[in-house]
């Protein structure tokens, strides 16, 4: 027994010694071993992490007006659990439902939900979408339904009354529908979806705070207890080129012609042409960012005015008309016969089908003659050329605009005859509204071509410092100054022509404009459509001093069967628009002057070589010609245009008194950067411009044969204020030896006042209006 009982106390020993080494073994690798992640997760469980929110940054037009901000909102919670203890389900679920506009028995399924494993009820339901982030107003009405008083963000009312309203942030978007296509919106789940909202979303979303606090179980704070705070970095704010009054100019305008007309689509870019600042970008069908689910066309979300590639049309003319300007090749007044052309077995028509008869290449421009065009670009620029100006003017390549989305167009010439199409807009080309607008705009500002950009600056928003600014940047010079004038000057002649010009009615009474008309075919189900039109219009104002330019472009809009009714549609609204921004930028129209009035009569260049200035100046004052004296002689060596050339009063003469090599500079001071570059492209001196507006410096040097002006600009109304009582600067156009013109024909303009030389004509009584082109599709004979 003595034996037995002491194995039995063995064994007992044993199995505590082994239970004890155990315990201390488990504590050893819980204190030590384990001792830092087991840290960690009582750290998680005492410590209350709360997530601070930044205030998305704001999006304002040019002059600081709010596009987009964010806003305190609420969503509504619903504590199914406290419901039914307080026997509130159907109470709370019409009351709701009624203000929410959610339906009742979805409201019902909320206050009464169940979780699936236990069948208990939900204390944290929150009310989607209809209760997701509603405004202060909804907010109200629910407080005072259900009795409840402020603050909204009360946690005890989800415990009393089974209701709680959870602050939060939301998208507001002041002016609802206005610039949604370059805005883009921001959905229900907290996504940046399209424009501006999605491409600076990064720079906008700023980054998220924290409060850290340890707790006990019960949530009350521990005392000693350890606490962090990092505070939310609010986003940045985003300064738009848009100017938020000629964006609503552009869309109540497009929008008035979208009921009149009813097209599939349309769209509109106004831009400033001296930077290609975009002013305004519309398209419809619209859409309420705010309330982006109500719109159920995904169709309605697309920019068209970057992302849509089409035919032009006739607006492409631009590009056939300044390669052969710049390469000597058009002659306003040399004829050719209009109607048809055969080219590689292909008969291409105009787009009245039998012509005109034989007309001049000014006429067909006027007349928009396809005719005219096929034999410039096909014939006369060849091929190879006329590629080449097309690259030039950047199609065939995204204009890099600051936008998501944007097409870079096609160029792609499958049969030799689309090279021929090409030249007036159809066949090989495709491009975008965006390109279009860029490339009149090279013409409107002396040859250059712009990038596009909308967004003008990032800043910090609370301190309002500036932190990236987007300057013009000049992606190259496509052709002369002296080109780009000339083109303007015909183009002008598009508009003011009130007897055969297709752009007519884009003419806008006391302004000089400059523009084309196009309409293309539209392709259905793979063919050419002879009764569905693209409509286009592309212009800017005032020539002189352009400002503004706009391009509109309207898909299929509802013209009955007869193209001409597209000539209604684009400039009416161009010219709805151009007039409102004009005035409203301060660009005042002209007097009218007897010189407006025959402002389409053509003369003759007089032969002034060899007549003394005094002579040559009472010569063109007398027939109200607008010129510049160039050199310090006393009797004229050379003139251009030269005599008998064909001429129309928005032209300008050239009169030279010694060789243009010897000649100085004239004084440009008061010049408009147009008038200066044509002068240095005439005189054969590069032009090297910083600022914008008039002259008001200027430095020549010279380096071998090879002469540089640098001038400085400045706009108008700062250098007179800067000038005013000292005489420091003469008034644009009267510049000391820049300009020696007289009566009717002067140049020059005041402040706020456009050139009076050149002025286009008063319209008469209301034109029949004036057919717009209609190109023949690629390899299509009518």
């Amino acid at each position: 027994m003595t034996k037995r009982a002491k194995l039995r106390t063995l064994w007992i020993g044993g199995v505590f010694t082994l239970f004890f080494v155990v315990l201390v073994g488990k504590m050893y690798y819980l204190q030590v071993v384990s001792a830092s992640g087991l840290m960690e997760k009582a750290e998680e469980m005492w410590e209350k992490d709360k997530v601070l929110q930044p205030v998305r940054g704001s999006i304002l037009d040019r002059n600081d007006h709010i596009l987009a901000e964010d806003g305190p909102s609420y969503t509504v919670i619903v504590n199914p659990q406290a419901i039914n203890v307080l026997k509130q389900e159907r109470a709370v679920a019409q009351g709701l439902s009624s203000i929410l506009g959610k339906p009742e028995s979805e409201m019902m399924d909320l206050v009464t939900k169940k979780r699936a494993d236990n069948g208990k009820f939900y204390q944290w339901v929150e009310v989607r979408s209809e209760g997701w982030k509603i405004d202060n107003d909804k907010a109200d009405e629910i407080m005072e339904f259900f009795d409840m008083e402020k603050p909204y963000d009360n946690r005890n009312n989800l415990n009393t009354r089974g209701i709680y309203l959870e602050e939060t942030q939301k998208r507001y978007y002041p002016s609802n529908k206005m610039a949604a296509h370059v805005l883009g919106y921001f959905d229900k789940n907290g996504k940046a979806v399209g424009g501006l909202e999605s491409m600076y979303n990064n720079e906008l979303s700023g980054k998220p705070g924290r409060i850290i606090t340890e707790k006990d179980r019960m949530g009350y704070d521990l005392p000693d207890g350890k606490s962090s705070y990092e505070p939310a970095v609010d986003g940045k704010t985003i300064q738009l080129t848009i100017d938020q009054q000629i964006q609503s100019y552009l869309e109540t305008a497009m929008e008035k012609s979208y009921q009149t007309w009813k097209p599939k689509s349309m769209s509109a870019i106004a831009v400033n042409p001296k930077t290609m600042e975009i002013l305004a970008m519309a398209n419809f069908p619209n859409f309420n960012p705010a309330s982006y689910w109500d719109t159920n066309d995904q169709k309605d979300f697309y920019n068209h005015a970057i992302g849509s590639m089409y035919e032009p049309g006739s607006t492409f003319k631009l590009v056939t008309l300044a390669g052969a300007v710049e390469e000597g090749l058009f002659n306003p007044t040399e004829t050719f016969k209009s109607g048809s052309i055969n080219i590689l077995g292909d008969t291409l028509h105009d787009w009245n089908g039998n012509g005109w008869g034989p007309i001049s290449y000014l006429d067909g421009l006027k007349r928009s003659s396809n005719v005219a065009f096929v034999k410039l670009g096909y014939e006369k620029l060849k091929p190879d050329k006329l590629k080449d100006y097309i690259a030039r003017f950047g199609f065939g390549e995204k204009t890099g605009i600051d936008l998501p989305g944007e097409a870079k167009g096609l160029i792609s010439f499958r049969y030799p005859v689309e090279y021929a199409t090409a030249t007036y807009g159809q066949g090989g080309v495709s491009v975008t509204g965006i390109q279009q607008a860029a490339a009149y705009a090279a013409i409107a500002n002396g040859g250059k071509l712009m990038k596009p950009y909308i967004v003008k600056s990032i800043k910090d928003t609370r301190t309002g410092e500036v932190l990236q600014t987007t300057q013009p940047q000049v992606v190259r010079q496509v052709v002369s100054p002296a080109t780009a004038q000339k083109v303007t000057e015909y183009l002008e002649q598009v508009v003011s022509d009130q007897a055969i010009g297709t752009g007519k009615n884009a003419y806008i009474e006391g302004y000089r404009v400059a523009g084309k008309t196009g309409t293309a075919n539209v392709v259905i189900n793979g063919k050419y459509s002879d009764d569905t039109w693209l409509t286009s219009f592309i212009g800017f104002a005032p020539v002189e001093d352009p400002q503004v330019l706009i391009a509109i472009v309207v898909d299929q809009a509802d013209l009955k069967g007869d193209f001409h009714e597209g000539s209604k549609v684009a400039p009416i609204i161009f010219k709805e628009v151009m007039s409102q921004s004009l005035r409203y930028l301060g660009v005042s129209a002209k007097l009218k002057t007897e010189q407006t009035a025959n402002v389409e009569k053509k003369f003759s260049v007089p032969d002034l070589i060899n007549q003394s200035v005094a002579d040559a100046k009472k010569s063109l004052n007398d027939g109200k010609i607008a010129y510049v004296t160039i050199g310090k002689g006393a009797k004229i060596v050379a003139q251009y245009p030269v005599p008998g050339t064909e001429m129309n009063p928005s032209q300008r003469m050239f009169i030279v008194t010694e060789p243009v090599e010897e000649a100085e500079l004239p004084d440009l001071k008061g010049k408009s950067l147009r008038d200066s570059l044509e002068i240095c492209s005439y005189m054969k001196i590069d032009c090297q411009v910083s600022g914008e507006g008039y002259v008001v410096s200027q430095t020549l040097s010279a380096e071998g044969d090879k002469k540089t002006a640098k001038l400085e600009l400045k706009p108008w109304l700062e250098t007179a204020e800067a000038s005013a009582g000292a005489g420091a600067t003469p008034a644009p156009g009267k510049g000391s030896g820049a300009s020696a013109t007289g009566g009717a024909g002067a140049t020059g303009k005041t402040a706020n006042s456009v050139n009076t030389a050149g002025a286009t004509p008063k319209p008469g009584t209301t034109p029949t209006p004036s057919p717009t082109p209609t190109p023949t599709p690629s390899g299509k004979k009518p």
